[in-house]
């Protein structure tokens, strides 16, 4: 069984929903028989490389409340992260376009390595105040998730990947997602949101028992 989750590397619930799911695979009796792959999705394709001001005042003006509302949903964001074992660092966090760290995702795909290049991009992202359109932060990272340094930095400098990333987003607009994180079963069943884990693994069944239900004849 394949699975497929669209997220966004700036999408905190993403982050949130990755710790969720990686939980409700751990308990699934068929884990060493799913495969998962990570697919693209930018919250905000026009972003710029870096958006200036506090994240805050943005999320404010984006929803339509006040920055102290904002901050206060900041706050109880990141107390949901602390109980999956996560940091989010929104006092530190340095907005900007993801299209460049998708294609590093890509990349760790091609080696095998796709969930370590995810999971040390958002780490970073949300822990570190990394900006995920600076190159030279990006090749880093690559470096500490196992890829080849020069090899990602060759990427970043050419359009490479670059295409896989658009076909993840056309695909979800096929698909109908217009949410992340998204989780999508062999294209054929799904779910939305950082879901609590007993869901995500309800899921993970469900999509199961149908792919692996007997096809009825027709009479």
């Amino acid at each position: 069984m394949e699975i497929e989750i669209w997220s966004d590397i700036a999408c905190p619930w993403c982050y949130v929903g990755k710790r969720r799911f990686e939980a409700a695979l751990a308990q699934f009796e068929h884990a060493d028989e799913t495969t998962v792959t990570w697919r693209s999705f930018e919250l905000d394709p026009s972003a710029p490389l870096e958006r200036e001001g506090e994240g805050a005042a943005h999320l404010a003006e984006k929803y339509g409340m006040s920055v102290e509302q904002a901050r206060a949903s900041q706050a109880g964001l990141a107390a949901t992260a602390a109980g999956e074992g996560i940091e989010m660092r929104f006092d530190i966090q340095r907005m900007g376009r993801t299209f460049d760290g998708h294609r590093l995702v890509h990349l760790g795909a091609e080696h095998g390595i796709q969930d370590a290049v995810k999971e040390w991009l958002m780490r970073a992202y949300f822990t570190e105040g990394a900006l995920m359109s600076d190159p030279e932060t990006l090749v880093g990272l690559a470096a500490e998730a196992g890829l080849d340094p020069e090899e990602a930095r060759s990427t970043l400098a050419s359009d490479r990947f670059a295409d896989e990333v658009r076909n993840d987003e056309r695909d979800a607009q096929q698909l109908g997602i217009s949410a992340v994180p998204t989780f999508v079963a062999d294209r054929a069943i799904g779910v939305s949101g950082a879901q609590p884990a007993e869901q995500l693994l309800a899921f993970l069944r469900e999509a199961w028992t149908r792919q692996t239900a007997p096809v009825e004849s027709a009479g």
